[in-house]
């Protein structure tokens, strides 16, 4: 009779999970044993659990199913914690499974027991601890419906649960379904040919294949404004795709953006509001006057809601479309618009592009519109060290398509470990690391909020300078060859040869900060 650990891994593949992040610990080692029985679970060694969160991530918003993480105890989840705020934030479905002490050994306070619940409530949306072997295969069953329902599920696995025998399979059909509310079509239509300013904000799945197209389509019947979060999980865009323009970051930029509407259609998206506070100013984005009206607020309610919107009010019209265009490959000083523009002059087909390159990236977006239809994914939750995680998750999930990782430097250090995973996995990830050696959007923020305090002192908390980080030298410390590029010609040569080659390659983009 199968024991509780091998029980687990076969129900998660049973429910079509099949790739689990991990960094275990002692109370998973029954996990561990048993990833030998089951052969089709494919476990990925990471070096941080922050990795492993952030690779479970990227994984799913590109394959469409959850992976799994595999974590011990309390404090490796809390280790994990900052990407799963942003995995909670793009509405990404994932499987955490955390160890825990044997049942009889939590009353003893061993130096490693914390309170589990606490923390991962504070990112999950089903959660449970398991305390039978016999229920741990319906509960591996429930979490992966409750993820599938686009969001975080955490099972707490004890020691002893997992090497006792007599676990059982889940009874068929079981699974957790949210309800759904029915889209008032009525309203929406009426919002959006009342003749009065209007614009439709998109997030979820609404970003991509026929939902996005069918949201193009109603904003150029209506003659809506087409936007998108700030941050989407995953866009799908380039020449060929129907263009949308993303929310701005900057509070006075995006209130420019949505100043005169008198109505904003939300499909798959939040009302919009500013990342923080800021002196005198608002934090809700929505203008005075504007009726928000919700057309679907979970992205299975967006795949559902867009096509009969499309039908009814735009039957017979096409979608603007972006047009093939490219920049000239870029020659002189190396800076953040420069890199852009050759980004944008080498991006391959089907590429994958996760950008959390924060400040050095204000240039991508038009250096790009126009390169060869690709997806791009971004960092939802604002905690930064997202990108180089991401970046091996969706390589993990799409081996035949290329990844390129568009990082800042100071977020780069957060999450660092990744490479080595890419250089394990041999995964096909071009990693480009804009080196300003600062946190620059720090100094951004430092002027947004009218900080008095802007002295040496102060700057010295923003400055990455000293002493200057050497990314060749750490990324092949951990396996991956890299470059260093100081001008513009450099750093198109690398860049062209990098894509063109699979495998990992770091290349160190030495540029000027932006602010």
């Amino acid at each position: 009779m199968p024991n509780g650990a091998q029980t687990l891994i076969r129900g998660l593949v049973d429910a079509g999970v099949d790739v689990c992040f991990a960094n275990p610990g002692t109370s998973e080692m029954h996990f561990v044993a048993a990833l030998d029985d089951v052969p089709e679970m494919r476990p990925v060694l990471c070096l941080f659990e922050g990795v492993a969160t952030g690779a479970a991530d990227g994984y799913a918003r590109m394959a469409e199913r959850p992976a799994c993480t595999l974590l011990h105890l309390g404090p490796g989840l809390a280790n994990g914690l900052a990407n799963l705020h942003n995995a909670r934030r793009a509405r990404t479905p994932i499987v955490n499974l955390v160890g825990d002490h044997a049942l009889g050994h939590k009353p003893l306070d061993a130096p490693l027991e914390s309170d589990i619940d606490a923390l991962a409530g504070s990112v999950s949306g089903w959660l449970r601890r398991t305390h039978d072997v016999g229920e741990l295969g319906a509960d591996a069953a429930e979490a992966v419906a409750a993820a599938a329902e686009g969001q975080i599920a955490t099972l707490i696995v004890p020691a002893d649960v997992s090497w006792t025998e007599g676990g059982k399979a889940a009874p068929t059909g079981l699974g957790v379904r949210s309800g759904s509310i029915p889209p008032d079509l009525a309203a929406v239509t009426a919002a959006l040919t009342s003749g009065e300013p209007a614009a439709i904000l998109l997030g979820g799945a609404a970003t991509r294949g026929a939902d996005l197209e069918a949201a193009a389509r109603i904003a150029r019947a209506t003659g809506a404004r087409l936007l998108c979060e700030t941050f989407p999980a995953r866009l799908e865009r380039g020449a060929g795709a129907p263009e949308v323009e993303r929310l701005a970051y900057l509070a006075d930029a995006a209130s420019a953006q949505l100043a005169g509407l008198r109505h904003l259609v939300l499909i798959g998206a939040v009302s919009p509001v500013t990342f923080f506070a800021y002196p005198g100013k608002p934090g809700d984005l929505v203008p005075e006057g504007c009726q928000v009206h919700t057309l679907a607020p979970t992205p299975r309610q967006a795949a559902t809601a867009l096509l009969p919107l499309a039908h009814q009010v735009a039957p017979e019209a096409a979608p603007a479309l972006a047009a093939a265009r490219r920049p000239d490959r870029p020659v002189g000083p190396l800076t953040a618009e420069s890199a852009a523009d050759a980004i944008g002059a080498l991006l391959p087909e089907d590429a994958i592009v996760v950008d959390e390159s924060n400040t050095s990236g204000l240039w991508l977006p038009g250096a790009t519109a126009g390169a060869p239809r690709h997806d791009w994914l971004t960092l939802t939750g604002g905690a930064i060290g997202q990108g180089l995680p991401v970046a091996t998750g969706a390589a993990v999930a799409c081996p035949r398509r290329p990844v390129l990782c568009l990082e800042s430097d100071g977020s780069a250090m957060y999450t660092l470990q990744a490479l080595w995973t890419q250089a394990r996995e041999n995964l096909n990830v071009t990693t480009v690391i804009f080196d300003n050696r600062s946190y620059a959007i720090l100094n951004l923020e430092l002027q947004q909020v009218g900080a008095a305090a802007a002295g040496e002192r102060a700057r010295g908390l923003l400055d990455l300078s000293r002493p200057e980080l050497d990314f060749v030298a750490l990324a092949n410390g951990m396996g991956v060859p890299a470059s260093k590029a100081t001008t513009a010609a450099e750093f198109t040569a690398q860049l062209e040869r990098a894509l063109a080659d699979p495998g990992p390659y770091l290349i160190d983009c030495v540029v000027p900060p932006v602010v």
